[in-house]
């Protein structure tokens, strides 16, 4: 932990970890990065563990692994304020490079096992004008996953599959305002489950079904700074839910053309509130302590992929989805400029030789534009040109 901390950054954690639309990572591996993760029904390779395992027990014997690197660039957001321009101000651009692993064991019997290690969510949001550092100076969260996986091959035409969740996250925090100056680090171990199954009724066409399960991230900091002329130097925590997600899938192949639909469903309503425990009794009896009312509604997600096996070696890939943000007027904050948006994707696999591929893709996550009313130092002005730009070079092994 950073020595010099306020618990109004914990407050900023919290929003940060849960901002489903903009700043939840769906794209693990080249393919899901290519498709705009419409890819649970038709995976086809060692990331199946991670987006569907139940399909690993229709792959190829041997044992498969992936490797890819992703660059995330988020741009500049500019904020113009309602009537003053004094106001007006752009966030900072981001850029960053995430790691992700994926493996596939042979086959044993009817079973088959893997492992994932993935960063399914982040954040990482600046700002560096008066108004917006009072509560979002530097916002930062990122979060690793890893996910073993078994799957149990039921016939020719159903599997099963199970996994264990263990997420490791870690946050960054810093606010500047009249009269206070704060950094925070704070981080958190927790544990969840995923489902899935996948269906062939007939031979080209393949319907599933994932759900990954509810964590409370219980995250935990140290507080130290003043309110008023009380000086404070104590321990706090709070449970923040990162909500379950269902994914429904199908898939339908004809020749050499395959074509995907998929629906999410994140449960953001389970974030209905947030409350801080501190030992000082005197913050804990201030409206920092006291209990604030969040209202996330559920969201939704619709995307569309296309994988086009051109010839032996090169398999082209593009998708488009339709992202919905979770995060209500009333408490959309500057550390989470949130709406709506348009996914576009592209990307290729390559065989190098009978054992090696590798690939490129590119997806862009085009935000809409917002207004938000609300009294200050809350957002009362209009948000523009979010964005973010990913992409993700891959190699896979087989062996």
């Amino acid at each position: 932990m950073k020595r010099y901390t306020k618990m109004v950054a914990l407050l900023g954690l919290s929003a940060a970890t849960l901002n489903a639309a903009g700043y939840k990572i769906p794209q693990q591996s080249l393919n899901s990065m290519a498709l705009g993760a419409a890819y649970v029904a038709n995976t086809d390779g060692a990331d199946s563990n991670y987006y569907n395992p139940a399909n690993m027990v229709w792959m190829d014997e041997g044992s498969d692994i992936e490797v890819s690197l992703t660059y995330i660039h988020i741009p500049q957001t500019s904020y113009k304020h309602n009537g003053n321009s004094a106001f007006d101000a752009k966030s900072l651009k981001e850029s960053s490079i995430l790691p992700t692993i994926h493996y596939m064991s042979p086959s044993y019997g009817d079973y088959r096992f893997g492992f994932s290690m993935v960063v399914p969510a982040g954040l990482s949001r600046r700002w560096d004008a008066t108004l917006q550092k009072a509560t979002a100076e530097e916002f930062g969260l990122k979060i690793i996953e890893l996910n073993p996986n078994v799957a149990y091959r039921v016939n020719d035409r159903f599997a099963v599959g199970f996994g264990l969740r263990g997420l490791y996250s870690t946050g960054v925090i810093n606010l500047e305002g009249t009269g206070y100056k704060s950094e925070m680090e704070a981080d958190s171990i927790n544990f969840g489950y995923n489902l899935a199954m996948s269906y062939k009724p007939i031979e080209n066409l393949t319907l599933s079904a994932t759900y990954r399960s509810k964590v409370d991230l219980s995250v935990e900091g140290d507080a130290k700074g003043n309110l008023g002329a009380h000086s404070f130097d104590t321990d706090a925590k709070t449970l923040i839910p990162l909500p379950a997600a269902l994914a429904l899938a199908v898939a339908y192949t004809v020749d050499k053309t395959t074509v995907e639909f998929v629906y999410d469903r994140t449960y953001w309503s389970a974030y209905d509130s947030l409350d801080f425990n501190f030992a000082d009794s005197i913050l804990e009896a201030s409206a920092l302590g006291q209990v604030k009312p969040k209202n996330w509604k559920d969201s939704n997600t619709y995307r569309f992929g296309v994988t086009h096996r051109y010839s032996d070696e090169l398999k082209l890939m593009a998708g488009f989805g339709i992202d919905k943000s979770p995060i209500p007027d009333s408490t959309l904050g500057f550390e989470t400029p949130d709406s709506d948006a348009l996914i576009y994707s592209t990307g290729f696999e390559y065989k190098i030789n009978r054992d090696m591929k590798m690939g490129l893709a590119y997806l862009v996550s085009d935000k809409k534009d917002r207004r938000i009313s609300r009294d200050m130092p809350n957002p009362n002005g209009e948000f523009t040109d979010s964005a973010a730009h990913m992409l993700t070079l891959s190699f896979k092994y087989k062996f």
